[in-house]
């Protein structure tokens, strides 16, 4: 009889043992019982008889995992604090042995001379980063690097931060790459999914685009990553294992002797002081841009309207970007001042006029719009915080002739109408587009003649170290939606336009001015850890979040920066506490989290959401 220490896929249960007829290779797929339930599980390593009795595995499966996935499964569970089922759930196995990949030939992009100084600068360095002002022309030497890369028979992995840029860049590459290409994300159908690995495995597909989740599949010989838009917040995952998919790339690159290349207009203060990096500037295609600002808070003002009205007028589609979904963020009495908040979630509810109704968009709850407030009774009500449907609502009837659409979450729940929308607004069928941040990832439109950019002030006021660099760094990529080729314009909302006029066009004079902000207090200066603790009681919430407290201050060698009640103090029914733990390096912080461990308790190394 063999005996196996098994971690179970996507759990966070600590490795259990089970026992088998017949030896099983390390790394393999198996099929167990956890009490009564079919559970996957994978063989982790031998084990000795234990003195109690143990279940036996139901099933082996033909699927496995390398060394090379385990070993980057166990830096993830080490680094961000999770069981080894939930960092391998992250993968997917393999279900062939390693091929020998044919050495491509293909052409390659012409470069300009300053485009193959990039590129010849990042074939020198192992990792590095191309910071390229928007529109300098950083796909065409990504497209070069991976001709680079097939000539080597090697694969590549080319990461996004969110699925609405893949279309387009999937477009780009199969016009060099054909169908070795492959797009990965988590709205494909389970069938295009077994028809895109079984490809994989057959060695038909040789560059891989998506979102994080594409760094996991099962790509043997990956000679190079990029990391687009690398200062982008949704490469971090906000459920355990809370990896960073940027920090992973370099993570991997650096231990499997892969090339890592990173590329932003605006790079994160982290990236720009410690990587390598070629500075690219200007823009591709010869442009003329005007920036206008308006001392204001977030409205649809006269002056606004007269530049959107210029530009209908020229034949020149337009973006209007905001930060809030729905009608509006609030609906606030007037008599009391208190919003309606979701029963569930300490939380503002937001207005949905479509569906008559107020939704929270933490965990789903809808009900109607209430006649009274809940709190005072007062009739007297307003909504407040002008949101993407609300803007969208109002230009209609302003400018009827046209055609208005909206681009949020709300509006975009299927990879069909993303796909949809974005073609429709390429062709030019749709005249103005209302989106979220959705909006400043990385679309390419040569029409777009303004760019609009409202209720930016609310990102800056965040309660969150990287507030500047976040508002900052959206302005600059939606304002480069406009003017790609011609002519464009910029109008900016603000009631902080001296911080947007100095910085708008000089994001490496940013880069120093919050160098010394940070200095000796903020990442990447000092490492941080978040102990988010959860539980539908809030005095236990309170009674584990004192004694994580205690127990660090009496065991662990780390700065308590603070801890409390978190800003939004109940999701989806569950009471939010938090610590906040800071120190210069990252292993007192692996201990602290350890000490700590307990099933309401998650730890977030590197935290980026402090709500």
């Amino acid at each position: 009889m063999f005996y196996y220490k098994t971690a179970l896929l996507g759990s966070p249960l600590e490795l259990l043992i089970y026992r088998a007829c017949e030896q099983i290779q390390i790394g393999r797929v198996i099929k167990v019982l956890l009490k009564t339930k079919e559970c996957l599980g994978v063989v982790m390593q031998d084990a000795e008889e234990p003195p109690f009795e143990c279940q036996s595995i139901n099933d082996i499966t033909t699927r496995f995992f390398t060394a090379d996935q385990i070993r980057r499964a166990k830096f993830i569970s080490e680094y961000y604090s999770s069981s080894l089922g939930l960092a391998l759930g992250l993968f997917t196995p393999h279900e062939s042995e390693k091929r020998v990949f044919e050495k491509l030939t293909l052409p390659a992009p012409k470069l300009s001379a300053q485009q193959q100084k990039a590129f010849e600068f990042v074939r020198s360095n192992e990792r590095s980063l191309i910071f390229g002002d928007t529109g300098s022309g950083k796909s065409e030497i990504y497209i070069a690097l991976i001709c680079d890369t097939l000539s080597q028979g090697k694969n590549a992995v080319f990461l996004l931060p969110e699925i609405g840029l893949t279309m387009q860049l999937e477009a780009r590459l199969r016009v060099f790459f054909g169908d070795l290409t492959a797009v990965w994300h988590s709205k494909l159908t389970k069938k295009r999914k077994s028809e895109i690995l079984r490809a994989i495995h057959e060695g038909r597909i040789r560059v891989v685009i998506g979102a994080r989740s594409a760094l996991f599949l099962p790509l043997y010989d990956t000679g190079l990553i990029i990391v687009d838009e690398e200062h982008d917040e949704s490469y971090k995952s906000n459920s355990a294992p809370r990896y960073n998919a940027r920090d992973m790339s370099l993570a991997i690159g650096a231990k499997e002797g892969i090339k890592v290349v990173l590329g932003s207009a605006t790079p994160s203060l982290q990236t720009a002081l410690k990587m390598p990096y070629f500075r690219l500037k200007g823009t591709f295609f010869k442009t003329d841009k005007e920036i206008i600002y308006e001392n204001a808070h977030n409205d649809i003002s006269p002056k606004m309207l007269c530049e959107i009205e210029t530009a209908l007028a020229s034949g020149r589609q337009i973006i209007v970007f905001l930060p809030t979904r729905a009608h509006f963020k609030y609906v606030t009495c007037k008599a009391c001042g208190k919003n309606v908040e979701c029963p569930f979630c300490a939380v503002s509810m937001s207005l949905h006029k479509n569906i008559n109704a107020l939704k929270c968009h933490y965990c789903g709850f809808t009900e109607r719009i209430p006649k009274a407030c809940p709190k005072c009774g007062s009739e007297i009500m307003e909504a407040v915080r002008l949101g993407t449907a609300e803007v969208m609502d109002r230009l209609r009837v302003i400018f009827n002739s046209y055609r208005i659409e909206k681009f949020d979450r709300d509006e975009i729940t299927t990879d069909a109408k993303l796909n949809k929308i974005l073609k429709s607004f390429q062709s030019r069928e749709i005249d103005i587009l209302v989106g979220t941040q959705m909006l400043s990832k990385g679309h390419d439109y040569h029409n777009v003649g303004l760019s609009v950019i409202m209720g930016i002030d609310s990102l800056l006021a965040m309660n969150d170290f990287k507030a500047r660099e976040h508002a900052l760094s959206l302005a600059v990529q939606i304002a480069g939606r406009s003017g790609r080729k011609e002519s464009g314009k910029v109008f900016i909302q603000s009631k902080n336009c001296d911080f947007f006029k100095k910085y708008l066009n000089n994001y490496d004079s940013f880069l120093e001015y919050e160098k010394t902000v940070r200095k000796g207090l903020y990442p990447p200066f000092k490492k941080l850890m978040r102990l988010l603790i959860s539980h539908k009681n809030e005095a236990k919430a309170k009674e584990i979040t004192d004694k994580t407290v205690q127990i660090l201050r009496e065991n662990a060698s780390v700065e308590i920066v603070g801890a409390g009640v978190c800003d939004i103090s109940k999701i989806a029914g569950k009471h939010r506490c938090f610590v906040l733990l800071r120190c210069d390096n990252v292993k007192p912080l692996l201990y602290a989290a350890a000490l700590t461990r307990n099933p309401f308790v998650q730890a977030d190394m590197d935290p980026l959401n402090f709500s």
